[in-house]
């Protein structure tokens, strides 16, 4: 079975707004864009993918994965994950893609050997229908998803995702597969996350380093204000 990786990522303005009482609008965007350089490059260092695909509408999401080596699905507009996975899986499957790997963009602990570990899990002999998850760590999110055909499944991204996922690979008759990774389990929306992230102290990429310093800019800021009150 030839798998494709396929990330949905959206432009960075004003991106991951949940940080917000963290991080201002450029800092969001800098960690953003980051984070997203960080996981592209791990995946396509990832062993045993058919190809690697970036669903976007945004023009330096485009321009930074096609500089990477990875192939661009455009969207003409933005109108979420959900509706960008889903345009780019039926624009795959047309294409005779038999299968994809779901992977966001905002996973910063994600290796090369996570992806690997995924793939490893589906049988030399497997044919589709097939169907995998791997959950959020607190299995309320679908970080990862493993379909053939890439469209085996109807999707629908946001708050307890893993159970409807769930749900609908079990309403197609299809045993209900999923594993569990930690690094594929962190994604970053909230300040909970980027806690948790920094805490691993990982230095594969730059989204670690790029934290630190925002987060110490505020600090400074803060204490600055404080000073001068």
């Amino acid at each position: 079975m030839n798998v494709a990786a396929l990330m949905p990522v959206k432009g960075f303005h004003n991106a991951k707004q949940r940080l917000a009482p963290l991080l201002g609008v450029a800092a969001r965007e800098i960690l953003a864009e980051t984070m997203f350089r960080d996981v592209l490059g791990q995946v396509r260092l990832a062993r045993g993918l058919a190809g690697t695909f970036v669903v976007t509408g945004d023009d330096k999401v485009a321009a930074i994965a096609a500089a990477a080596g990875a192939a661009v699905i455009r969207e003409s507009a933005e109108n979420g994950e959900t509706s960008a996975v889903d345009f780019a899986r039926l624009e795959l499957k047309q294409a005779g893609c038999q299968a994809v790997l779901i992977v966001p963009g905002d996973m910063p602990l994600l290796r090369a050997e996570d992806v690997e570990a995924v793939l490893a899990q589906v049988p030399v002999d497997a044919v589709a229908p097939y169907a995998l998850l791997v959950p959020s760590h607190d299995k309320l999110g679908t970080n990862a998803l493993l379909l053939a055909p890439p469209d085996v499944i109807q999707l629908r991204f946001g708050h307890d995702s893993f159970t409807f996922h769930m749900g609908q690979v079990t309403a197609q008759g299809l045993p209900a597969r999923f594993i569990e990774n930690e690094h594929i389990a962190l994604d970053i929306d909230e300040p909970k996350d980027l806690d948790r992230f920094l805490a691993y102290g990982y230095h594969g990429g730059e989204s670690t380093r790029v934290a630190q310093e925002l987060l110490a800019e505020r600090g400074a800021r803060l204490a600055q204000g404080s000073g001068g009150a």
